[in-house]
């Protein structure tokens, strides 16, 4: 099971900004006509319920949205880009990985629907019929399109489950799992046969309970011994656990609390999720005459258990039916505001601020602007301070001490200061 990727993500770029006249036959001085040039396509993610992997997503790795048509004569602009929409399971949790490898939170993908921005699109640039002005006629200058935004991605697939069913290896989580729904995971005698969750569905009093099955915890797993972390963040969305125990063990309160303590060490505090205990493989001679032992031990730790024999399906129905009744009495988890996370916080439009001699422009309009204008031409460059004084940037440098000459630079474009 893949369930975790990292992908490369990128908005489409901006298309230009065209420099045209008009001309025709008997208007021989036509004015500027050029279009502007459209806006690159978004880059979505959108939670689709037939997938259950990131296996398609991990696989192609790299995905860019169209780039917007570069406007032409005729006041003719540009089309914008083609979006492009990525589908991940239902349950895929988005973060973005910064330059120095931290990790910025985006969003939850926890409903069949949900659509995340991930990479907007460039702005197309103006054409130069935008630059018209009462005092400037025939402006022959035009905008390049923005860059598309650039962005990697980490995608943490967590299972959408009601029911986890947590314990040690080869305690029968799989034949519990079997036994209980219609799920066929891999059985066998083994430890660490399941090797990735799966899930089931049970019908109980014409309701559904989605069951998954999580591999076996052992001592060191929340250090990512064993399968250890790989699986321990399947059960965070879980409202119940069942914790299934051997009987046939010598201690099996010992069992229990190591697979507690990993539960309470792990990143995100799992203890606290309340729990059914069960004691399987009650089949066996050995173990039904250890019942009244077994019990007595687990009721000194304050656990009634439910005695099962996952095998031939004795007692998984008095489980069931424990289990579904303490589901229904827990809430259920609070719901988030729609999409509250994934809108970013309005801060400054932008920030001035002293860097090696010159100044250093944050923010992205004027960094945009910086990018797209023909700073090469002197019209350019005229009509890039202008708007930036419009901005509110000339004042701020001003105010940060700015003379005339000191270099200013917008991400890699680096301007003199004209004062």
């Amino acid at each position: 099971m893949i369930d975790r990727a990292r992908i490369w993500v990128k908005g489409g770029d901006g298309g230009n900004g065209c420099v045209s006249f008009r001309r025709e036959k008997f208007v021989p001085r036509g004015g500027p006509d050029g279009g502007n040039g459209g806006d690159g396509g978004n880059v979505y993610l959108v939670a689709a319920p037939h997938m259950r992997t990131l296996y398609v997503v991990a696989r192609k790795h790299r995905y860019e949205a169209g780039r917007g048509q570069h406007g032409m004569g005729k006041n003719m602009h540009g089309r914008r880009g083609q979006d492009v929409y990525i589908e991940v399971p239902v349950g895929t949790v988005v973060h973005r990985v910064e330059a120095n490898g931290s990790l910025t939170y985006l969003g939850d993908l926890d409903r069949p629907g949900k659509t995340l921005l991930v990479a907007r699109g460039g702005r197309g640039g103006l054409g130069n019929a935008a630059f018209v002005s009462p005092t400037r006629q025939a402006p022959r200058i035009a905008q390049r399109g923005e860059k598309g935004e650039e962005v990697e991605l980490q995608l943490d697939l967590k299972l959408l489950a009601d029911v986890g069913i947590v314990g040690l290896p080869n305690v029968g989580k799989s034949t519990l799992l079997a036994a209980l729904t219609r799920a066929r995971p891999k059985i066998a005698p083994y430890p660490f046969t399941t090797l990735e969750p799966h899930l089931g569905v049970a019908i109980v009093d014409g309701g559904e309970l989605v069951i998954a099955d999580i591999p076996g915890i052992i001592e060191g797993a929340h250090e990512g011994r064993g399968l250890g972390l790989e699986f321990l963040r399947h059960i965070e969305r879980t409202r119940l656990l069942v914790h299934l125990l051997d009987g046939t063990r010598p201690d099996v309160t010992a069992d229990m609390e190591v697979v507690n303590r990993e539960l309470a060490l792990a990143p995100v505090d799992l203890s606290s999720k309340e729990q059914v205990v069960a004691v399987n493989k009650m089949d066996l001679e050995e173990v039904r005459a250890r019942i009244p032992a077994l019990r007595e031990a687990l009721r000194q730790r304050g656990v009634e258990p439910i005695f099962i024999s996952a095998a031939t399906g004795e007692g998984t129905q008095q489980l069931l039916e424990v289990v579904w009744k303490r589901f229904q009495a827990l809430a259920p988890p609070a719901e988030v505001a729609q999409d509250e996370a994934l809108v970013p916080t309005r801060g400054p439009r932008f920030r001035v601020a002293r860097e090696d001699g010159g100044f250093r422009v944050e923010g992205r309009d004027p960094v945009a602007l910086a990018h797209m204008m023909p700073l090469e031409d002197e019209e350019g460059r005229q009509e890039f301070w202008r708007r930036l004084a419009r901005m509110g940037v000339v004042r701020a440098l001003r105010r940060a001490g700015a003379k005339p000459g000191d270099p200013v630079r917008f991400g890699d474009v680096e301007v003199p200061w004209l004062g």
